[in-house]
């Protein structure tokens, strides 16, 4: 896969959750985001105990819960969306401070915010203890369609180069004293556009060819081989199988 890659959600850190091999991270969060899913909204409880598990393996890896609560501010479209549904959702009403409200909207925004922000913490969890090339390992390891996993490291790869290049483009645009003010300039921005397009497409074209002419027949070598032990699947799989009695309890309660 080549060099580390790092990324903005990582935080460097030597916990037991960083130590974990990046495949029984990736399974364990998406197994707890599945059973989390799979807990019946009614189950109000239930959701707060998820909370308590996620806080736990925040401290076992280190992670300040500030860092962690800046990074769920992504999901805010979702709570814009889910404040919105019990005043358009319809069925019987109910009186909330004055306003009229919809009960089975009311049901469907908590179910929205609470599985969302569990989902989203879980994976920010999980990229703030594994590296980019880490979580592309572990998604080979996972069996992944190779493909897919190609695609997703030449994405990580190239989306700085192409960053990059915007910058650079920037700097000579303004050099020559422009600056976009209104929608006269949308002319030169639709241009910049389509220069990035014709240069990240021929750097893939060069990229391409330098590959084949390395011996690339369609699949990537793979240089570090991650292996798990047993203990480290069961450390892992602690997480999901708490949130899955949590769940149970909650159908037969």
């Amino acid at each position: 896969m080549g060099a580390g890659h790092a990324h903005k959600l990582y935080r460097h850190g030597h916990s037991p959750v960083h130590a974990l091999p990046p495949h029984c991270k990736l399974a364990a969060a998406f197994a707890f985001v599945v059973v989390v899913v799979s807990t019946p909204r009614e189950a109000v409880w239930a959701f707060g105990l998820y909370a308590v598990l996620l806080a736990a393996v925040a401290a076992a890896a280190r992670i300040p819960a500030g860092f962690l609560l800046r990074r769920l501010l992504i999901e805010v479209p979702f709570v814009a969306f889910a404040v919105l549904m019990p005043f358009v959702a319809q069925g019987e009403r109910v009186e909330v401070l004055g306003m009229s409200l919809s009960v089975s909207g009311l049901w469907g925004a908590w179910n929205v915010l609470a599985k969302g922000t569990l989902g989203v913490a879980a994976s920010v969890l999980l990229a703030s203890t594994t590296e980019l090339r880490a979580l592309l390992l572990g998604l080979q390891q996972l069996k992944l369609p190779p493909l897919l996993v190609q695609i997703a490291s030449f994405m990580i790869r190239y989306g700085d180069v192409i960053t990059d290049e915007l910058r650079r483009m920037s700097i000579a645009r303004r050099s020559r004293g422009f600056e976009a003010r209104g929608i006269r300039h949308w002319g030169v921005l639709a241009k910049t556009a389509g220069a990035i397009f014709i240069r990240s497409y021929e750097r893939g074209e060069r990229v391409h060819l330098a590959m084949v002419s390395r011996g690339y027949a369609g699949s990537m070598p793979v240089i570090d081989e991650v292996v798990a032990t047993r203990a480290q699947w069961a450390y892992a799989a602690v997480l999901p199988a708490a949130a899955l009695a949590v769940c149970l309890m909650g159908w037969t309660l």
